[in-house]
């Protein structure tokens, strides 16, 4: 293996170290506040190394790499890897960074659910229902202004706390 080969696979393997790093959150190498993205983000960076790297050993490799010229040759077949990958990197990150989510459920969503009882719910005291908030199932310490048996169904009345609530049959 030429040595312009090793080079240029080094290049490539700390490239997409860093894009796997970046990519996982680790935010290395971040320069200045944390919330102000910069014109050209660290993804895009060590994507565009890691291509050029890797697109750079492969061309090397098939010229031979002996002459200056076919050197010249292996970097700009490095560069037009690193190019749309580059691109795609920063695309990439962008939309996982920019991704719309679903809001986070509060007690207020509580109110209007129905549940089942797991643990019986006394008059003077809790016991435990089990409703669906945002599509997973969450149990909770309930009251009621009457007993209500286990596996009865329940509609959530009042939202006591995030963790406990006011029922009363269904």
């Amino acid at each position: 293996m030429a040595s312009g080969t090793l080079i240029f696979l080094i290049i490539g393997g700390a490239g997409i170290g860093v894009l796997a790093l970046a990519l996982l959150g680790t935010e290395l190498l971040q320069f200045g506040h944390p919330d102000v993205d910069g014109p050209i983000s660290v993804e895009t960076v060590a994507g565009f190394a890691g291509a050029f790297g890797f697109g750079g050993a492969i061309v090397n490799e098939l010229l031979g790499a002996r002459t200056p010229g076919m050197v010249v040759g292996a970097v700009v077949g490095g560069v037009l890897a690193a190019v749309p990958t580059g691109w795609l990197a920063s695309r990439l990150s962008r939309a996982a960074r920019n991704m719309r989510t679903d809001a986070t459920p509060t007690r207020d969503d509580l109110v209007g659910a129905l549940g089942l009882v797991v643990t019986p719910v006394p008059a003077d005291g809790y016991g435990e229902v089990r409703v669906r908030l945002a599509g997973q199932p969450v149990k909770l310490s309930a009251r009621a202004d009457q007993p209500i048996p286990i596996g009865a169904q329940v509609f959530v009345v009042q939202a006591l706390s995030e963790t406990s609530v006011h029922v009363e049959t269904y």
